[in-house]
């Protein structure tokens, strides 16, 4: 197993991303819902837009708070990118696995989080041959070896 991990994480630096793009945030900051800072019932809850008839925040008020709308939007092309620069791809076994050898500088394996012990190991080794990054390639591995 030491010399899996080895491997694994050996093949994990050696396999970039064809192109890795600077993504652009329009916005870090979660928009919040109006007046959710007066009323303890609505303090956690999301966004939801605000659609009383002289409602300040619906009109666009100067110093009122932002409201969502599809102009904060990611640009297509870079949607559901990793900071890594990889697409996400939810693997269950080693033949899911096999379509992602053409596609290996585009998408990263993820092991998805119901698969066993013994076959995630098998999914690193089979990833470290086919030279393809597995991003939770350290989960659960760590945990059945102490016990």
């Amino acid at each position: 197993l030491a010399c899996a991990s080895e491997s694994a994480s050996r093949i994990d630096k050696m396999v970039k991303p064809l192109v890795k793009h600077n993504i652009v945030k329009k916005r870090k900051k979660k928009f919040i819902r109006h007046q959710s800072d007066q009323f303890m019932r609505i303090a956690r809850s999301s966004w939801r837009r605000p659609k009383g008839i002289d409602s300040r925040v619906r009109r666009r008020f100067k110093g009122q708070i932002k409201m969502a709308n599809i102009g904060y939007g990611t640009n297509k092309k870079y949607r559901h990118v990793l900071p890594n620069g990889f697409l996400k791809f939810r693997v269950s076994n080693v033949k899911e696995l096999e379509v992602l050898l053409m596609h290996n500088r585009k998408y990263a394996a993820e092991i998805a989080h119901n698969v066993s012990f013994k076959k995630r190991k098998e999914i690193v080794l089979r990833a470290a041959q086919l030279n393809i990054k597995v991003t939770n390639a350290k989960a659960k591995l760590t945990t059945q070896e102490n016990e």
